[in-house]
C-alpha cells in the first residue's frame, strides 16, 4: 500500500524534486514554511520556551495552511528536525474556464487544465474579469503534490 501511495505523488512534483526537506526547528523563521500535521503551512508566530533542568528548549509554532487558511499549531524540541515543504509559485496566462477548471498556457505552449477555479470570492472575481474580456495571469502555488490558484492579476498590455 505505501509504495502505491508514493508512486501517486511522484509524478506531481518536478522530476527528482522531493516534496519536503528537513530543517532544524531552531532554524525555522516567521514567514517561512513548515509541515504541520502533513500540511504545507506558513509560519505566522513562533516562540521558544526555556528548558527545565534536564529538558530541551521547546519551539511553539503557529502556522496557517497555505491552501485552506486553517490555523495549525505544533510544539517541538528546538534540536529536532521538522519538514519544510518545497513551495513553488508560477504565473500562467488564462486561456479559458471550463467546468470549474482553468485552461492555462504553459511556457512550452502546451495547456495545463488541472487547476480548479477556487470556490470563493477570488474564483468569482477571476470568472467575472475573464468574462469581461480581460487578459489575466493566474498565480498557481504548488506544494506537496497539491496545486491551487491563490491569486491573479491583469496581464500587462
Amino acid at each position: 500500500m505505501a509504495e502505491e501511495e508514493h508512486e501517486d505523488f511522484s509524478n506531481t512534483a518536478a522530476s527528482g524534486a522531493s516534496l519536503t526537506y528537513p530543517m532544524q526547528c531552531s532554524a525555522l523563521r516567521k514567514n517561512g514554511y513548515v509541515v504541520i500535521k502533513g500540511r504545507p503551512c506558513k509560519i505566522v508566530d513562533m516562540s521558544t520556551s526555556k528548558t527545565g533542568k534536564h529538558g530541551h528548549a521547546k519551539v511553539h509554532l503557529v502556522a496557517i495552511d497555505i491552501f485552506t487558511n486553517k490555523k495549525l499549531e505544533d510544539l517541538s524540541p528546538s534540536t529536532h528536525n521538522m519538514d519544510v515543504p518545497n513551495v513553488r509559485k508560477n504565473e500562467y496566462p488564462l486561456l479559458d474556464i471550463d467546468e470549474g477548471f482553468f485552461s492555462l498556457m504553459q511556457d512550452d505552449g502546451s495547456t495545463k487544465d488541472d487547476v480548479k477555479v477556487p470556490d470563493n470570492e477570488l474564483g468569482r472575481k477571476i470568472e467575472e474579469d475573464f468574462a469581461a474580456g480581460k487578459e489575466l495571469l493566474v498565480s498557481v502555488t504548488s506544494s506537496m503534490g497539491e496545486e491551487h490558484c491563490l491569486g491573479y492579476k491583469e496581464a500587462p498590455k
